[in-house]
């Protein structure tokens, strides 16, 4: 397994993909990490619905917004689609509000996860809920999170130091340009307001 701090840091938000299927072994465990991240209280509220059918994937594309700054250049291509997606759920029968924590882990396990096993992610909220429900046959005691967009990189994402605008934009090679501040930059040490140089 690759250095978990070094997937950390190479891990980079994908929206084009190869048309290379999703083993389905690869998306359980994917979901399975999901499961296992810290939940507030133990309440675990949340559930994954995985969509690896082509036809219903189809489906739940329509219902996606992706990279706002740059869309429709940053939207994925024909072909270069998700393979699947993880949709994370809350059951607000276990939990109304205040599962948002919960979600945040799970996602970032899922993510990291993917990105252990070379498998690029893309995490949406700009989604059309009320289509998605319909499409998924979603209960309307479960609120629709987020989707986790999955699939093999056919692009590449690159930081940037942050120079004013926290917008990202792709270069003429179709690689992607995030910026990112720099540590010094976000970080205290005992006390705020005192820096540490690197």
């Amino acid at each position: 397994m690759k250095n978990f701090m070094e997937i950390i840091r190479k891990r980079r938000t994908i929206r084009q993909f190869k048309p290379r299927k999703l083993s389905r072994d690869i998306l359980l465990n994917l979901a399975d990490v999901g499961r296992l991240a810290p939940s507030a209280a133990n309440l675990q509220p949340l559930e994954f619905l995985i969509v690896d059918d082509k036809e219903i994937r189809t489906e739940v594309f329509s219902c996606l917004r992706w990279a706002a700054y740059i869309s429709p250049a940053g939207d994925p291509k024909p072909a270069h689609e998700p393979a699947a997606y993880i949709i994370i759920l809350v059951n607000t029968d276990i939990r109304e509000k205040g599962f948002e924590y919960d979600v945040g882990a799970a996602a970032e396990n899922i993510i990291l996860g993917a990105a252990g096993q070379s498998v690029g992610s893309c995490w949406l909220i700009s989604i059309n809920r009320e289509r998605l429900r319909e499409v998924l046959s979603i209960p309307d005691n479960y609120r629709i999170d987020s989707v986790i967009a999955l699939g093999y990189p056919a692009e590449r994402s690159v930081v940037e130091d942050f120079s004013g605008s926290v917008k990202y934009w792709k270069d003429d090679e179709g690689v992607f340009h995030v910026p990112k501040r720099k540590l010094e930059g976000v970080l205290h040490l005992n006390g705020f307001g005192r820096r540490i140089k690197k």
